[in-house]
């Protein structure tokens, strides 16, 4: 059983923040890494990155958007309930190095894995420039968070009503364009948000890496239901990422398997609605 110690709704009440009581979990975790939580007897295991860990305190930081069943479930959770399980830290830490000037991207909930990755980079001596978006300024999370732990930060939404009217990719391209100095960079958000990250940054010929939020069951390698083709070959997210080059990735086909299942889990969303007169 794992306690929440604190909830807080963001981004127009579709985004919840939980900061959770799991002491060997926040001991031990790494920026990049996640948890599988199932929220209680009868829930589904879903898996959510860590937005944040404090191992003095004990707590990890946990930030999801509602789009489903379980999200919808965890949401009507309020601070001093339990989650029934959580486990992690899981999946391979992000690769640190001092490298010199790094682009990092995120968008939507991305930002919030981003985040971590982010902090760890800048504290290492690399001189980081982030770029974060949302559809519109309501949708923006972390902003004051990856301004701190960015040495520049721009900030973009689709509808122009914050920051530079456009895409992240707008701003980063420009970057590329100005800026013949910079090593890596990292995206993370949506998967076509990711694809485009990736397709802007290899005319330049820069080592991009992304996260990937496939679909899991077990989260150990077992299962096989997050496999993705990257460099002609199948990685097991879980085990082999989360993160990849992500000039490597078949986004085409990660895109393909994300919608699988995308009837049913509008069913089960819209039940789950129903019985809860939502």
């Amino acid at each position: 059983m794992f306690k929440i110690l604190k909830k807080r709704e963001m981004a127009d009440s579709t985004v919840c923040h939980f900061n959770v009581e799991a002491p060997l979990i926040a001991k031990k975790a790494r920026p990049g890494q996640f948890v599988v939580l199932r929220p209680n007897e009868t829930g589904e295991r879903i898996p959510l990155t860590m937005a944040g860990t404090d191992p003095e305190r004990g707590t990890i930081d946990i930030i999801f958007q509602v789009v489903g069943k379980t999200t919808a479930l965890l949401r009507t959770f309020r601070e001093g309930d339990y989650i029934l399980d959580v486990i992690g830290p899981l999946g391979r830490p992000t690769h640190l190095e001092k490298l010199g000037t790094v682009i990092c991207v995120g968008g939507g909930t991305g930002i919030a894995v981003l985040y971590p990755i982010t902090k760890a980079l800048k504290e290492i001596g690399n001189h980081v420039i982030s770029i974060i978006g949302a559809r519109t300024k309501d949708l923006l999370i972390l902003e004051e968070e990856m301004g701190n732990a960015s040495n520049e930060l721009f900030i973009t939404t689709d509808d122009g009503s914050y920051g530079r009217h456009g895409f992240v990719t707008d701003a980063m391209k420009d970057l590329l364009e100005e800026r013949k100095d910079v090593k890596l960079v990292v995206g993370i958000g949506p998967v076509p948000m990711m694809k485009f990250v990736c397709k802007t940054s290899e005319p330049y010929g820069v080592k991009t890496m992304v996260s990937l939020n496939a679909i899991m069951v077990d989260a150990t390698g077992m299962c096989g239901a997050c496999r993705a083709t990257v460099g002609g070959k199948t990685q097991f997210c879980c085990v082999d990422g989360p993160e990849f080059d992500g000039h490597q990735v078949d986004f085409d086909e990660l895109m393909k398997r994300q919608a699988a299942y995308l009837k049913e889990e509008k069913v089960s969303y819209e039940l789950f609605l129903k019985e809860h007169g939502q």
